[in-house]
């Protein structure tokens, strides 16, 4: 059984939903600390002008945990993405397949950035097709506070063998504590595909979005590397 364990991020990319996609569980982690600048309030999207910014405003004071992050409402961020998302995408072939969950967002009131991210990964996964069961863990147990720790005690909580790490976490994970521990470490290699996008040249590390606005029903199959 293979665990993967991420922070919850707003409108995440295409190795984002893979990660999702190739474990059997996955762990949404809001209990750890908030990063600014990086993609727990923020992601890219495609104009005719080229790759352009979408981000939710927070009120953040270092060294916050992603759960007790609010989202500054004074700003008025659903208007202004609900016309910048219409204008870029609106001729998008596929533009009814995302147009009633960009709906739900921009008419309802988020206060806290993890409410906010996590009802997005859940319906994004839902409208690509992936059933990976998706758990949040300030709804679960307290595990420790050192990462490499707190991953293996998660995968073990689920019962599951094997843990799914990000690229990146040949840099700073401690690969011998998963050994002793019993857990297998595999990491994702992530080969972006190139798909057909409005605007010109092929832009990679876009919002997953763009893939769906584009592609509907064949984007799962773009994620996997089967188109």
């Amino acid at each position: 059984m293979l665990c993967s364990v991420h922070q919850p991020q707003y409108l995440p990319w295409l190795g984002y939903f893979d990660k999702i996609d190739r474990a059997d569980v996955f762990v949404l982690l809001d209990t750890v600390q908030f990063k600014k600048n990086e993609w727990q309030n923020r992601n890219r999207i495609k104009t005719a002008q080229g790759a352009q910014w979408i981000t939710v405003p927070v009120l953040y004071h270092f060294p916050q945990l992603i759960q007790d992050v609010e989202i500054n409402n004074r700003e008025k961020w659903q208007h202004k993405q609900r016309q910048t998302i219409l204008s870029n995408y609106r001729k998008a072939p596929f533009w009814s397949m995302l147009a009633p969950f960009f709906e739900e967002i921009f008419s309802s009131r988020w206060d806290m950035i993890t409410e906010l991210n996590i009802h997005v990964v859940k319906r994004l996964a839902a409208i690509l097709g992936i059933e990976t069961p998706l758990f949040v863990a300030s709804d679960m147990d307290i595990f420790p506070e050192d990462p490499d720790e707190r991953l293996i005690a998660i995968t073990r909580h689920f019962g599951a063998d094997a843990y799914l790490a990000g690229s990146g976490g040949h840099g700073y994970m401690n690969l011998e504590k998963y050994r002793e521990s019993g857990v297998d470490v595999i990491f994702q290699e992530y080969r972006h595909p190139v798909y057909e996008q409005l605007y010109g040249d092929f832009e990679p590390f876009m919002s997953v979005i763009d893939l769906i606005f584009n592609h509907g029903k064949e984007s799962l199959n773009i994620i996997r590397g089967k188109v």
